[in-house]
């Protein structure tokens, strides 16, 4: 975790905010995405609708003196209009099938926009893994990044700029599990030792769908992780902590 101790003026200070589909991160960056305080977290309530996602996420910016809001959104989106909701569209988190009106009433929504006009703050909203690149990437060479939490989420840059990838999420794995039911977080709490033989499988496959030359792993179960897990892979893997995306919300405003 990178924490700073010097002041910053609130000017230059970012509201980094990641939504997860267990819990919402709230922090304040200074330009270079250092944490300047610490981090607080918030449980995701169920059923997640965007109401009252914005209800949630409202009430901490107001609490703000920033005028500069960076979030991670658990879903895909288009110049923060929500297209694909994920996990969010599970009335009882990740361990209930998607809930179609649920799904429906997530899909086209202007997230971004209702922030915006809501908190009259200047409010980027972004897909948590695209948030997590910011966070961790270099921009040198093609870097890979994978979020562990909740789910997987995916992105990538090439010499330091994002590509447009899918979601893997849903994708079929292995085993006729997903991406995200073999390497989230209740496959690891039912068994940690296939959660990372499973892991290992995927890291070393999709570096090399992807040529990747560096392989970031962010995300709450980053830090369960041993390099030697992976071995096998041809290029680096860096290891990141919890906090990767709150750290590349200063990215959104300062390159």
């Amino acid at each position: 975790m990178r924490m700073m101790t010097t002041s910053v003026s609130l000017d230059e200070q970012i509201l980094a905010i990641d939504v997860g589909a267990t819990n919402t991160k709230f922090c304040h960056v200074d330009p270079d995405g250092t944490l300047l305080e610490t981090v607080r977290r918030q449980r995701t309530n169920y059923p997640c609708t965007p109401d009252r996602l914005v209800d949630v996420l409202v009430t901490r910016i107001e609490r703000s003196a920033s005028s500069r809001v960076g979030v991670g959104f658990p879903g895909e989106l288009c110049d923060g209009l929500v297209t694909n909701p994920a996990n969010l569209a599970r009335p009882g988190g990740i361990t209930t099938e998607i809930d179609l009106q649920l799904d429906r009433a997530w899909r086209g929504f202007e997230l971004q926009e209702a922030l915006r006009i809501a908190t009259g703050r200047d409010v980027r909203v972004v897909n948590d893994a695209t948030l997590a690149a910011f966070g961790c990437c270099t921009g040198s060479g093609t870097e890979l990044v994978l979020t562990l939490g909740t789910g997987m989420g995916l992105a990538c840059e090439i010499d330091g700029q994002l590509q447009d990838v899918r979601c893997v999420g849903f994708e079929s794995f292995l085993d006729a599990r997903t991406y995200d039911q073999a390497l989230g977080e209740r496959s690891r709490a039912e068994d940690e030792a296939r959660w990372r033989t499973w892991l290992g499988l995927a890291v070393v496959g999709l570096a090399l769908e992807f040529g990747a030359t560096t392989v970031h792993l962010a995300g709450g179960n980053a830090k369960r992780l041993a390099l030697n897990t992976f071995a096998d892979l041809a290029g680096p893997v860096v290891i990141h902590g919890n906090d990767a995306s709150l750290h590349g919300g200063a990215k959104l405003f300062y390159n």
